[in-house]
């Protein structure tokens, strides 16, 4: 049913009670015409009575008021068919409540209903008739623009809920009406009634100034009785949430025209109960007429209840257009701002046109399925560009796709290249269902999973045909990741560390629907719409939430009640003081932003109520109907009432400041109305300028601290400056309503518009001069005496769209500086970041500024070859090729450039080419697209580099991600913190970068988790949060249901351990346990509702706590350990570490750099078994560490033998063996040592890892070395006092050393390890660029000793990327010998040990009490001891020469005795224990240890055994607590080594070899290898040598080329003392040989050994006929010595 009008003039109501004209039905399609032609003629009768409007203006005013229900909104109507029931028809009295909320809920009460209309944006008038009709929005979905009345909308930059806090649950009091006035020619802004109505021309810029009419509403008793009744119920309360849009669209589809009596309040349909004002209906555009249009003007319609009774005759004599606002008439061109802000009119509607489509009659026509989006919330036309695109990249992995959406994680895959044998075998543990005993087998590491699944099911199924081997997978047991069928076994990750750590390989045999796929996206979720907020209301955001919607509309709302108790009280200087209180907070609500024109209209505000009041001037009483309107308007006309005009002002700039604010994120074009001209950047000449006006929102501690303030502006591209930087003048503080900084100061860049690239930044940066009288800066810990950098933020010359940047902008500098927190402190909870405005005009011409893109002619590029280049030129451009991109000069720049199109051979030379472009003006993108679009795809990690921060073109950056597209996701995990970082150099917020990096997460769960952690971490920084935010709410949004509540619960999780933590850290040393374990239970009660994964590890799955096993440690920064028991049986507790008060970010860093390496390691076959652990910063200060099982800190094993353990060579040794008992377990655990300790030193010199303690470097059982704790790094040493504590290029000492030889003489292994080293450096030095890539692209990160290329500085001189080699073979063994030579490593690990002595008795029940004794045992276990001595002693060679003691012990009840061997270092470690237990005991003395001369001989031993069995006999007398206590029934517990016979068989036989007289042994490893006419001849290793008298020797290698009459050949290396297996790694050279020369000399090779007071003897020689040695290549091969002669 429709009803349509036949003319613009509506009907008057014939009858006082409203009733509905009925005609006949009509069909949609018929209604959709009507409405068309209705439409056409309303406009051409608009234009018909222009000329009658002046003449008819008077008369007509009540005639509008009676028909203005009848508007052109109201074109077409559905009424409903039921029986109307009217308001005043009812006994309100006698209704009961139940009865009355019936009533409510009754839909034919009322059926005559206003239509949902759009709500206007008032401060965004638009010309264009199309937009006449707007689509109804749904819940939270606002238009971005001002609307009329108290439901006016902000822009969704306001987009949280909020409290009610006013009667009505919406906020809105009783006596405001609250919607918005309908006819679509006039501006009106929100209040009891419009205050302004002014018909603008298209041009006019929004400065309206004159008299504000007053009305009061006149509310019939009986309505307003029944608004009170209704206010009381539980239905209307209950129904301010209950009802969306949504659900008012899809009622009923009937909607009545509300004709209005002036005697008769009659209400609409009950719908106006949904008090959400997200519910309410809104507008997007306003028509704009010119101001003769006056004549056919309805009254206001009526949405509320309110509205219907508020409504009333009002004249429109008002509306004074031709009133000018600083000198210029509003009908003219766009105001320049003088003394008010320059704002063009906006068409902001425009968003709301891309976003929903409009149905002809009207409504809203929501998108379905597969429309791109459906309501969504933007602020500005870029995100809403950004969401369209996210919700067309969502279509390309549907929910359906399991190759893209299974539900859970795929175990990560390593390649290996000949790991262990490309044949070895691994032995199998399967879980199978229904079998009791899991299923055990050996297979080939190379076989791939999918074969693995087939031998597992031959247990089960006879017949494999009929069974789908496909639909199975092999999870791993205890977690939640399954084996990729398609890779080999020995590729995962997770089979790689059961090998490393020789733990058994425990799978279980699943089929898909058997595996938990709570993280699969389903079908719901591929249809949701992209919101980019929606998910967000539960992640902590370290930065101050910007004012929401509603509480600015309360106050806006306030403002105008107290405008109008101003206009109306005889004593106004107290009304006048609150009006000005109300702009005050409205001002404050807008981040403090006051804008000039505010202030002024505030003073003139203030003078205007101080002068007098004449009698016209003073507001008339509103009794009356038609004489209030008459009087309204006589007080409107009189342009003497100061105090009304300066309130219009007033109003005017109140609106032209949340006009500002709301186009404060905006898009430069949003500025553009579509009929501006348009002119192509490359072709303006005028140069850059723009005025910095202010900065707002200055904090007091500000004004205290800082004096003087200053802005440098900068223009950047590329990462450098364009032009030199601008400083602004010096200011002060300014105080109005709030602190500002006053500049109002033109900036001119000497640079013209044509020259600027596309992605030209401009960074304005704030400094404060610190107060002479403030003393010091904020800071606390710091004297700064220069200007201190405030904050900074960047702003794109050119928008999303290519437009130039226009207008005034509100730019936000994000500052920690009010809160001032203490370095090394934990902030407060809820520490927030705040911002200030920086008020900045741009130009605004007529016309708008676009950059277009240059046509690439292909015919550009001509591929040059290299090899047609001259030798010398050629020379010089492969040496420039070689280099590494931080370290070309301007002149290799230049010449790359110009031979270019030399280069296509060498793609991987592409960033160093496009990094020596001259410039990237527009004149020559040409070009370097054309090159661009020719080049041969890069590697993946080549790519990476080119989205750095020099390379800010978009083009660029678009082709490096389509090659870096090919990456795998197991890579992509590992690099996913350089791909953050790099998202904040790109410019607009719709890169191909985040599309990949969204797209990827799409598909892979462990990629989602990480990106979750990395970019909510990310959320702190200050100048890019806002674009994390973005796209956190993107992944949020698509990456589905599951997912998201999985990552929300897992934040709620490390909120609650950051409470605990800092709760442990803030209490007392004695109350720690107590507080921890009372702490715990709330963390316990959130297990008690949900598993969780762990963010460490997402596949780990914890169901509840371990309350007893948790504790911290004892550190400056109390951490942590969290143990959570496994959800999978078939798994082991969780172990892991949260710190509260330290930056982790830093450890992550350098922990993914050595798991890269060790990858890189891998790949070409070289494990080194690295231990690599994880670490995850979650947070400001705070974040989690994985905690390796089985592993002690050095300092831990070497304060047992004392505080001067550290300078002893056996601790190490000895805690190996005591863990490790059998040779072969020792054997093991010593290979595991020497591997990964090269790999660790490699590791810690590359990254410079200083603070090197032995608190911070730990031992596993099984003897792999690793690091923690990287504080320090890129070369910051650590100091102590002006002493620097990292002297040594790493951590080698003796200790280490005695593990690696087995002793304390050099051995073999030294020179295995010493190979591994070598070989390890060169493998990382292949990859030079790569490393300064990642590092680079971490600059940006906010690290404290990474903060720009220069500290890339010493990586790039530790890797030594322009030697060869064997050059760099040399270098790192000059290195290993330092290191190891260096008392300063030792005296470190000291001064640590003394700083953190602190003894507290014996160790925890799980620690060992003895270093020697794995356990600990008693005497109820052994039995009690009778008799005990040392009955001899034997000499030992293994592994150096020593004495060990046998001790005699006979226990009650044995018969026989049993013997256990006891070194007389162990005897001091019980006798120092005792000591420890028993301070206040007279222990008996211990024997000296301090003897003169040599210590292993046969006289000392002797007299040991003396005293020893002395000390025995007396201690074993003393009291029973000391003589029967666990430790020293521990010390006398036999050990694995005690069991073994050969122990006491051995004698002094085995001594060292002593070869028969004149016999020569060893062998001696040579490089040779000739290039550029010289030939390199490196000593590397000599073993096995042997001397006559059993000495160790002295060798040294002495080389010539024969024949040599005059020994002019002759080369030395140094001298290796006291070994026979030296390391030299010493290269010899020969230069100016030519091959045909050396093809006729002999290499004559002799080992010597230097002696001091005899002449040097022979210790064996080679000759090495150099014919028949193939000198294009290098040649490394061991030589057997000889006892050749030598010269």
């Amino acid at each position: 049913m429709a009803q349509i009008s036949s003319n613009n003039r509506f009907k008057k109501c014939s009858s006082s009670h409203l009733e509905q004209t009925r005609t006949k039905d009509v069909n949609k399609e018929e209604a959709l015409q009507m409405e068309a032609e209705a439409l056409a003629k309303l406009q051409k009768d608009r234009r018909v009575t222009d000329n009658q409007r002046d003449s008819e203006l008077s008369s007509s005013t009540r005639q509008k008021t009676q028909v203005h229900s009848k508007q052109d909104y109201d074109l077409m109507v559905f009424p409903e068919l039921d029986s109307q029931k009217r308001a005043l028809d009812i006994d309100v009295e006698n209704l009961t409540q139940a009865e009355l909320e019936k009533l409510l809920l009754d839909d034919s009460f009322e059926t005559k209903k206003t239509p949902v209309l759009p709500v206007t944006p008032v401060l965004s008038p638009t010309l264009s008739a199309q937009f006449y009709f707007r689509p109804t929005l749904q819940r939270g979905q606002w238009a971005p623009g001002l609307s009329g009345s108290s439901t006016y909308s902000l822009p969704s930059l306001y987009p949280s809920a909020y409290s009610k806090q006013a009667s009505f649950q919406n906020g809105f009091s009783t006596r405001m009406p609250t919607f918005p006035p309908t006819e679509p020619i006039y501006l009106s802004l929100p209040g009891p009634s419009p205050h302004l109505s002014y018909s603008m021309t298209p041009a006019a810029a929004f400065h309206p100034q004159g008299s504000l009419p007053i009305y009061r509403p006149v509310v019939s008793p009986d309505m307003a009785q029944l608004f009170d009744k209704i206010a009381s119920t539980s239905e209307f309360l209950k129904n301010g949430k209950a009802r969306t849009d949504m659900e008012l669209t899809n009622s009923k589809a009937t909607v009545s025209n509300l004709q209005l009596s002036p005697k008769s309040g009659d209400i609409s349909k009950f719908d106006w109960l949904d008090l959400d004002p997200l519910s309410k209906p809104k507008v997007d555009n306003v028509e704009v007429l010119d101001h003769v249009e006056e004549k056919d003007v309805p009254g206001l319609l009526a949405e509320d209840p309110w509205d219907a009774v508020l409504l009333e005759e009002r004249s429109l004599a008002t509306c004074h257009l031709e009133r000018k606002v600083n000198g210029k008439s509003l009908s003219g061109a766009t105001v320049i701002r003088s003394q008010s802000l320059n704002i063009r009119t906006t068409q902001l509607a425009k968003i709301q046109g891309q976003i929903s489509q409009k149905d002809p009659i009207g409504t809203s026509s929501l998108p379905t399925g597969s429309s791109l989006l459906q309501e969504i919330e933007v602020q500005n036309e870029e995100v809403a560009a950004f969401c369209q695109s996210i919700t067309k990249l969502r279509t390309n992995f549907p929910y359906t796709n399991h190759s893209t959406n299974p539900g859970y994680l795929l175990s990560p895959v390593t390649v290996q290249r000949n790991i262990r044998g490309e044949n070895a075998s691994v032995k199998v543990s399967i879980e199978i269902e229904g079998f009791q005993l899991p299923v055990t087998f050996t297979c080939d590491v190379s076989s791939t999973v999918e074969i693995i699944i087939m031998q597992a099911l031959c247990w089960v199924h006879d017949d494999l045909n009929q069974v789908d081997v496909g639909s199975y997978v092999l999870k791993v047991c205890g977690q939640e990741e399954v084996l990729q069928n398609s890779h080999c076994l020995g590729s995962h990750e997770y089979i790689q560390n059961c090998r490393k750590w020789d733990t058994e390989i425990k799978l279980q045999l699943l089929t898909f629907s058997a595996m938990c796929q709570n993280l699969a996206r389903t079908a719901e979720d591929d249809e949701t719409p992209v919101d980019l907020n929606k998910h967000l209301y539960q992640i902590e955001k370290p930065y101050k939430e910007v004012m929401t919607r509603h509480p600015v509309e309360e106050l806006l709302d306030s403002y105008h009640n107290q405008v109008d108790l101003a206009l109306q009280v005889e004593n106004q200087h107290r009304a006048v003081d609150q009006v000005i209180k109300a702009v005050r907070k409205i001002c404050s609500a807008l981040d403090g932003v006051e804008t000039l024109a505010v202030t002024e209209s505030v003073k003139k505000l203030r003078r205007a109520v101080n002068l007098p009041r004449s009698k016209s001037a003073e507001v008339p009483s509103l009794s009356g109907g038609g004489d209030t309107s008459k009087s309204s308007a006589r007080v409107s006309l009189n342009p003497e009432n100061p105090v009304q005009v300066s309130m219009d002002q007033l109003t005017v700039a109140v609106y032209d400041l949340l006009k500002l604010h709301s186009n404060a994120d905006s898009s430069p074009a949003d500025c553009a109305p579509s009929n501006r001209n348009i002119k192509e950047a490359w072709t303006t000449t005028e140069q850059l300028q723009f005025t910095i006006f202010a900065a707002h929102g200055i904090s007091s501690t500000w004004v205290s601290n800082y004096e003087k303030y200053y802005l440098i502006c900068s223009l950047s591209h590329n990462g450098k400056d364009l032009f030199k930087p601008i400083q602004s003048k010096k200011v002060g503080t300014y105080k109005n309503f709030f602190y500002l900084i006053k500049w109002d100061e033109l900036i001119l860049f000497p640079i013209q518009i044509s020259q600027l690239p596309l992605e030209s930044l401009l960074h304005l940066t704030l400094f404060g001069i610190l107060s002479q009288s403030s003393g010091s800066s904020p800071d606390s810990n710091k004297q700064r005496k220069g200007p201190e950098a405030l904050g900074k933020v960047s702003l794109p010359l050119f928008d999303f769209k290519r437009f130039l940047t226009c207008g005034t902008k509100l730019l936000y500098l994000w500052t920690s500086s009010h809160t001032n927190p203490i370095p090394a402190t934990i902030p407060k909870k809820g520490y927030v970041m705040e911002r200030i405005v920086l008020q900045v005009d741009f130009p605004s011409p007529p016309f708008d500024v676009l950059y277009t893109t240059p046509e690439v002619d292909r015919s550009i590029i001509q591929q040059q070859d290299l090899e047609t280049l001259e030798n010398d030129i050629k020379e010089k451009l492969t040496d420039i090729l070689h280099k590494d991109s931080f370290g070309l000069s301007k002149e290799e720049k230049a010449f790359l450039w110009e031979k270019r199109y030399y280069c296509f051979k060498h793609p991987d030379c592409l960033p160093k080419i496009l990094a020596s472009a001259p410039n990237w003006n527009w004149v020559n993108l040409a070009k370097t697209y054309s090159l661009l679009q020719r080049w041969p795809p890069l590697h993946p990690l080549t790519a990476l580099e080119l989205l750095d921060a020099q390379f800010a073109d978009q083009e660029v950056r678009s082709l490096a991600v389509s090659w870096i597209e090919a990456i795998s996701d197991d890579e992509l995990t590992d690099l996913l913190p350089q791909f953050v970082q790099a998202l904040k150099y790109e410019i607009y917020l719709n890169s191909s970068l985040v599309c990949f990096l969204l797209s990827r997460a799409l598909a892979n769960i462990q990629i989602a988790h990480n990106l979750y952690w990395l970019l909510k971490d990310a959320l702190h920084d200050s100048q890019f949060g806002t674009r994390y935010e973005h796209v956190l709410g993107a992944l949020l949004s698509v990456g589905g249901k599951g997912l998201r509540e999985e990552l929300l619960k897992q934040t709620r999780l490390v909120q609650l351990l950051g409470g605990v933590a800092e709760k442990v850290r803030q209490a007392s040393g004695s109350a720690r346990q107590v507080v921890l374990q009372k702490s715990m239970d709330r963390v316990q009660s959130f297990f008690l509702r949900n598993k969780c994964r762990l963010p460490l590890n997402p596949s780990l799955v914890a169901k509840e706590l371990n309350i007893k096993t948790c504790s911290f440690f004892n550190s400056n920064a109390m951490p942590l350990k969290v143990t959570m028991v496994n959800n999978d049986p078939l798994g082991e507790e969780i172990n892991i570490m949260f710190k509260v008060g330290e930056d982790l970010r830093q450890d992550m860093l350098a922990l993914q750099m050595i798991k890269i390496m060790d990858k890189i390691w891998l790949k070409e076959g070289l494990d080194l078994r690295m231990v690599i652990f994880k670490c995850l910063s979650t947070g400001r200060d705070r974040g989690l560490v994985e905690l390796v099982p089985s592993s002690d800190t050095l300092r831990k094993i070497q304060v047992e033998y004392g505080v001067t353990g550290s300078f002893k060579d056996k601790p190490l040794a000895d805690w190996l063996r005591k863990y490790n008992p059998s040779e072969e377990e020792y054997e093991k655990a010593s290979e595991n040592f020497i591997y990964s300790c090269a790999g660790c030193c490699v590791a810690t010199y590359v990254l410079g890892i200083c603070d090197r303690h032995n608190d911070n470097i730990m031992l596993k059982s099984t003897g792999h070395m690793f690091h923690i704790d990287f504080g320090k790094f890129l070369g910051h040493a650590q100091m102590f006092g002006s002493f620097k504590r990292d002297r040594a290029p790493f951590v080698l000492t003796s200790d280490m050393a005695y593990v690696i030889n087995g002793g304390e003489k050099p051995t073999i292994r030294f020179q295995l390890f010493v190979d591994l080293c070598c070989q390890a450096y060169n493998l990382i030095r292949k990859q030079t660029n790569l490393f300064l890539n990642l590092l680079s692209l971490m600059i940006p990160s906010g690290l404290p000793e990474l903060t720009s290329i220069q500290d890339l500085k010493y990586v790039r001189d530790a890797l030594q990327p322009q030697t060869t080699d064997a050059e760099a073979t040399i270098f790192f063994t000059r290195l290993i010998e330092s290191s190891l030579g260096s008392i300063a490593t030792k005296f470190n690990f000291f001064i640590h040990n003394l700083a953190q002595l602190r003894f507290s008795g014996l160790p925890s029940n799980d620690e060992p009490i003895l270093s020697f004794s794995p356990k600990t045992y008693s005497f109820r276990q052994d039995g009690r001891i009778k008799e005990v001595c040392v009955f001899t002693y034997h000499k030992k060679y293994n592994p150096d020469k020593h004495y060990i003691y046998v001790v005699r012990i006979l226990r009650e009840g044995q018969l026989e005795p049993s013997f256990v061997f006891r070194t007389f270092d162990e005897f001091q470690e019980l006798h120092n224990k005792l000591s420890i237990i028993f301070p206040l005991w007279k222990l008996p003395g211990f024997p000296n240890r301090m003897v003169l001369g040599r210590t292993h001989i046969k006289d000392v031993a002797a007299k040991r055994k003396i005293e020893l069995n002395s000390y025995l006999q007396s201690l074993m007398s003393a009291s029973a607590d000391v003589a029967e206590c666990d430790l020293i029934c521990t010390f006398f517990h036999p050990l694995l080594r005690d069991e073994k016979a050969e122990g006491i068989a051995r004698s002094a036989v085995a001594g060292p070899f002593s070869p028969p007289p004149g016999q020569v042994g060893g062998a001696v490893k040579l490089s040779v290898s000739y290039r550029n006419g010289t030939l390199f001849i490196m000593v590397m290793h000599i073993k096995d040598l042997v001397t006559e008298d059993g000495a160790d020797p002295n060798p040294y290698v002495k080389t010539y080329l024969l024949p040599d009459t005059h020994k002019t050949s002759k080369r030395k290396t140094k001298i290796s003392r006291k070994t026979r297996n030296p390391t030299f790694n010493e290269m010899l050279v020969y230069s100016g040989y030519s091959q045909e020369t050396l093809q006729q000399r002999e290499l004559q090779l002799s080992v010597l050994s230097a002696e001091s007071l005899r002449e040097n003897f022979f210790l064996g020689g080679i000759t090495l006929p150099l014919k028949d040695f193939n000198l294009s290549k290098e040649t490394v091969k061991w030589y057997q010595l000889t006892a050749a002669t030598y010269l």
